[in-house]
């Protein structure tokens, strides 16, 4: 089936090849945080966990979600290779029900450590749905389409975690029955997305004679060097688990940049998500039109270059606030220099997208059909590590007494040589480059 390479990638939305795909993943990032978030409020504000104190929720809730990436992965790349793509959708939004119907019974009765176990495996259902995701778009968009596709993608799911917390946390905090809105809210969301899978059409399995290998960690290295045979491919993947180190960093600061550097409460703080998940939503969309309809990996210097440019902006913006008590959203806003702190915010997360969707449909693009899913559990893999090692390091920072400004400078700084060393073996990205420059014909 031809499309028209002059079609909007809005258009896509239109079309039963992307639409129940699209509504599938955002409902699935949606619950996501939904629960996530709603869970987080609960065990900081509403119950005492003696075994899990509020300073260390949010760390133990991350960890858990993001663990069966590094665990499984491997195994969740073979099966999306190895099987026709919407069964295995249908079969993870099963999974999602059966989650959020122990889940539901954890908010109703209060039991931390059930809700725990769902948060480990909500992980497995994410992880089981990464690879499938990115594996089906090359099979039914054209070559014209695959950067615009992602785009939407990246979009709707930065949309979808802004929209999951919001609602998680306000639907928790209702007096007497948030618990149990909650609880019908997760399970409503994930009836609605396995209803979306249903409508995903039938997309062949691309490795069906694939034997499969179910040890998890010796698959993960056979998938690393899988990954290792198209040098740009690979060092695609990495430099994909550096953006989301970058967002990483920033991410889990925003509650004590907010509180320590803006003098913000926890509104400031929901404001600076908002304006981290709109700007690379707008850059991931903008990546259609600067690229042509086409996979152009000029775009990725052009976002390095951005990415590092406002988060040193935003050291400089920041450092010399003066103190002050905690300011509501109002009275935050009031000041003018709050406002290049939060211009930079944007900039930088806009610059983040244009780096990352150009990567993405590379990767699809020149990763054989075959094991393409598998190269995708790869970055997946390298995406987790790379995350944690972010937690680790601000971590380590902010005990050696660096400030979160001071930490946002040196990751630009690292941004910015990482971002040489990479495009210094891929000339390609400069020459692409060089041709976004030009003017067009």
């Amino acid at each position: 089936m031809q499309h028209s390479p002059k079609s909007s990638q809005f258009a896509l939305l239109l079309q039963r090849r992307f639409a129940p795909f699209f509504w599938t993943q955002f409902s699935g990032a949606f619950n996501d945080n939904v629960f996530k978030f709603a869970f987080t409020v609960m065990v900081t504000y509403q119950l005492s966990v003696d075994w899990l104190p509020p300073a260390m929720a949010g760390l133990v809730i991350g960890a858990l979600f993001i663990l069966p990436y590094v665990l499984f992965s491997a195994t969740s790349g073979q099966l999306a290779d190895h099987w026709e793509k919407s069964r295995l959708m249908r079969l993870v939004k099963n999974l999602e029900i059966a989650i959020m119907l122990l889940a539901a019974y954890g908010f109703w009765a209060g039991n931390a450590g059930v809700l725990l176990a769902c948060t480990f495996f909500m992980g497995c259902h994410s992880t089981l749905f990464g690879p499938v995701k990115f594996a089906y778009m090359p099979q039914v968009l054209g070559e014209h389409e695959l950067v615009g596709g992602n785009g939407m993608v990246e979009m709707g799911t930065f949309v979808a975690i802004l929209l999951g917390n919001m609602l998680g946390g306000l639907l928790v905090s209702i007096p007497e029955v948030g618990h149990t809105t909650v609880a019908v809210a997760c399970v409503l969301f994930a009836v609605l997305g396995r209803w979306a899978a249903g409508r995903v059409p039938n997309t062949p399995a691309t490795g069906p004679a694939l034997q499969m290998n179910w040890n998890p960690f010796t698959e993960t290295v056979r998938n690393m060097r899988l990954a290792a045979q198209d040098p740009v491919v690979f060092r695609s993947l990495l430099a994909i688990s550096w953006m989301w180190f970058f967002g990483a960093v920033f991410l889990s600061q925003f509650p004590s940049f907010a509180k320590e550097v803006l003098h913000g409460d926890e509104r400031v703080a929901s404001l600076l998500l908002v304006l981290f998940s709109v700007g690379v939503g707008i850059g991931a969309l903008m990546c259609e039109g600067l690229s042509r309809q086409k996979v152009e990996i000029g775009l990725v210097p052009l976002g390095a270059i951005g990415m590092s440019l406002f988060a040193g902006d935003l050291y400089f913006a920041s450092r010399a606030l003066p103190a002050s008590e905690l300011m509501g959203l109002q009275d935050f806003l009031a000041i003018s220099a709050h406002w290049r702190v939060m211009a930079d915010l944007v900039l930088l997360s806009l610059f983040t997208g244009l780096y990352s969707v150009p990567m993405y449909a590379l990767i699809q693009q020149r990763s054989a059909a075959s094991h393409r899913a598998r190269i995708i559990a790869a970055n997946n893999i390298l995406n987790a590590l790379f995350m944690i090692a972010s937690s680790l390091l601000a971590g380590a920072l902010l005990s050696a007494g660096a400030t979160v400004p001071e930490i946002f400078l040196l990751t630009a700084i690292t941004n910015a040589v990482f971002s040489a060393y990479v495009f210094a073996r891929v000339p390609a990205y400069w020459q692409g480059f060089a041709g976004l420059l030009r003017p067009r014909g």
